[in-house]
């Protein structure tokens, strides 16, 4: 356990873990390719702000071209888009026993386990709420649901010391042996967050229109039955029900998950995901290609329509590339199919 941890993406996620782990005592390096948010991390400090926790931490850090040795554990936490090429970058200093655990939203366990090996790949689901500010800034909104497992279902050693390590972050992190569950949950509420993002309100005010539901139930539905068709069991967390979204339930349990949702996001620091910040602030490809794409890739290998999830892609691809603004307007493109 006295080994140092590398995290590869030093943002809103990485960043967040890598200070509170460095602040608990663990020697935690860092991999970012932004010069100023290096140079930030390791001389003056990576700063954590917001209502969960306010401090600073010196913590050693690197551009991928300064960093030497190899290392046994290395957390991922790029964006989606970045998997493969970062994976190319990092797997020359992974030992030979060592593995990777993405701290990534989607299915990227897929991505990494092709080019390293399913044994030389650990999943994680994080739903806390994090944004990178600038360099050495992140803003910590709110605590939320941390979950660790293997992805073929077991439970190693390894797999408890991941485990010990994010309660240091999370006290009430997950230990699983589904954490295919929880990362097809996420991903149903990824889709969401995608559509929110299509507009300028907060992800709250979403949730809370009920003239939007018919959104939230048809991308819901969508993702469920393409993860039924694939043997996985879906599995809620912090206000979030998936099954209440497969198409044989009713409105009624998808009213009281929409209803939990925006309830769990009224209590953040953190309005907007980190979707709508890519769009509208840092002007930037988003991961939906990654995240929601691939389902529907996945879903027309077993033959399954998903008109919604198409629809969404598209309508980011427009916003991203200028033809489209944030707007009801663009959301309303995405109602109209759902109704």
């Amino acid at each position: 356990m006295g080994e140092p941890i590398l995290i590869w993406g030093a943002g809103a996620m990485g960043g967040t873990l890598g200070a509170y782990w460095a602040r608990a005592g663990i020697d935690v390096h860092l991999v970012d390719i932004v010069p100023e948010h290096v140079e930030v991390c390791r001389r003056k400090g990576l700063r954590i702000e917001g209502p969960v926790g306010q401090f600073a931490e010196v913590i050693p850090a690197v551009m991928p071209a300064e960093l030497r040795g190899q290392f046994q554990r290395v957390v991922l936490a790029v964006k989606a888009h970045h998997t493969a090429a970062a994976v190319a970058v990092l797997e020359p200093y992974l030992t030979e026993n060592g593995f990777v655990l993405s701290l990534q939203n989607g299915l990227n366990e897929i991505e990494i386990s092709e080019r390293l090996g399913k044994d030389r790949t650990m999943g994680a689901f994080v739903n806390f709420g994090a944004d990178w500010l600038g360099p050495g800034r992140i803003l910590f909104g709110n605590r939320g649901a941390v979950v660790v497992g293997e992805i073929d279902g077991t439970t190693r050693k390894r797999t408890k010391e991941m485990f010990e390590l994010l309660r240091l972050f999370e006290p009430n992190a997950i230990l699983t042996e589904n954490i295919w569950g929880y990362l097809w949950g996420k991903l149903a509420y990824g889709a969401m967050l995608f559509a929110s993002a299509l507009n300028m309100d907060s992800i709250a005010d979403n949730f809370a229109d009920p003239a939007r539901f018919p959104v939230w139930r048809r991308l819901g539905g969508e993702v469920m039955a393409v993860a039924a068709e694939r043997g996985v069991t879906p599995v809620g967390f912090d206000g979030f029900d998936p099954a209440s979204f497969l198409f044989s339930s009713s409105d009624v349990e998808r009213l009281k998950s929409v209803a939990d949702l925006a309830d769990f996001n009224r209590r953040t620091a953190k309005t907007h995901s980190g979707i709508w910040r890519d769009l509208a602030v840092r002007k930037r490809r988003t991961e939906v290609d990654q995240q929601i794409g691939v389902i529907a890739n996945l879903a027309a290998d077993v033959g399954i329509e998903t008109p919604a999830i198409d629809r969404l892609v598209e309508l980011v691809h427009d916003i991203e590339e200028g033809r489209r603004t944030q707007s009801l307007e663009s959301f309303e493109e995405l109602l109209t199919i759902c109704r």
